[in-house]
């Protein structure tokens, strides 16, 4: 027998799953006659960045707030990092906890380090201000004020004020809304490393690309529920097919016909075009072009694009996920 051969049939000891990063169950939060999140149920995985989507006014702030220990929920239980918020243990959860919001009001007449060392002495632990600059690439900002910082500065330098106590759990509410693609992408390749680093995420997002690069798992919220769930390539193929045809042209009026045509699995009017879910496009077009021309429909435009995210929301709700 080869001593170098893996012995199968002996099995090894066995190793414990790590628990979730979060786990919610049955999450109540009502204001008044409004219940903005209605029997929630949610679970981050160790180690995984998850994204929350939905429209406004689908719950995902309250949610957010609650499972930051910012807000009481009126129902439910929540787990964060295997501890619950109580008023004895908030403040070692905090010190495990990373939070990068939407817009950080930061003082505009501090410095860059000085910034970032204020932050620091917020925690019992955690790396030194500079290594944080360094990680988030401005240290050569660090004596600049921040008030002289550009947007995709200043988000890199709310991020470094959410990692200055090496988190276990980041939350990352739309950090890269108002900046332009390459601080985008500057913000994607931070995250991406801190989750190289064993972290966990939980990002909510308007953008569909972002959350397709990012996020190992994504959630669909709608009225205070979770309607979808999944891997984002999972999502997308619950539609049925990986392509959209859009178009728009004078005299469609029946729906259903437009439904009817080979290759197409779903068909909805969408701010003045119809947006058709289809298997194969090469074969749609042909078809739908010659149903248009045997109506005398005039064809104003036509465009085509793989299904998104975007377009698994849309299926769902009839809605953008950027409408209010």
């Amino acid at each position: 027998m080869d001593a170098r051969a893996p012995l199968r049939d002996a099995p090894g000891p066995a190793v414990a799953a790590a628990p979730p990063a979060l786990r919610v169950r049955g999450l109540v939060k009502r204001y008044g006659a409004l219940t903005a999140v209605n029997g929630l149920d949610l679970e981050v995985r160790a180690g995984e960045c998850f994204g929350l989507l939905g429209p406004n006014g689908a719950g995902k702030t309250t949610t957010i707030e609650i499972l930051e220990g910012l807000a009481r929920p009126d129902g439910g239980e929540v787990e964060v990092l295997g501890a619950r918020w109580t008023r004895a243990g908030e403040l070692a959860l905090r010190e495990r906890l990373g939070i990068q919001l939407q817009e950080t009001r930061l003082q505009d007449k501090l410095t860059v380090l000085e910034t970032v060392r204020l932050f620091r002495s917020f925690y019992r632990r955690g790396p030194a201000p500079e290594e944080v600059l360094r990680r988030v690439g401005l240290e050569e900002k660090r004596d600049a004020w921040v008030v002289k910082l550009s947007g995709g500065q200043r988000q890199r330098l709310s991020l470094a004020c959410a990692l200055v106590n090496d988190p276990e759990l980041l939350f990352l509410d739309e950090p890269t809304t108002g900046l332009d693609p390459q601080s985008r992408r500057q913000l994607w390749d931070l995250i991406e490393t801190f989750r190289a680093g064993g972290g966990s995420a939980l990002l909510t997002t308007h953008y569909m690309d972002e959350a397709e690069r990012l996020c190992d798992r994504v959630a669909i919220m709608d009225h205070g529920r979770i309607i979808a769930l999944g891997t984002p390539a999972e999502l997308i193929a619950s539609l049925g097919a990986e392509h959209v045809v859009e178009f728009e042209a004078d005299g469609v009026d029946d729906l259903a016909a437009v439904a009817a045509l080979p290759s197409v699995r779903q068909a909805r009017r969408e701010a003045g075009a119809v947006a058709l879910i289809v298997g194969e496009p090469h074969v749609a077009v042909p078809a739908l072009l010659a149903h248009l021309a045997g109506r005398g429909a005039a064809l104003r435009s036509l465009t085509t694009h793989h299904a998104t995210l975007e377009d698994v929301f849309v299926s769902l709700t009839g809605r953008s996920l950027r409408d209010g």
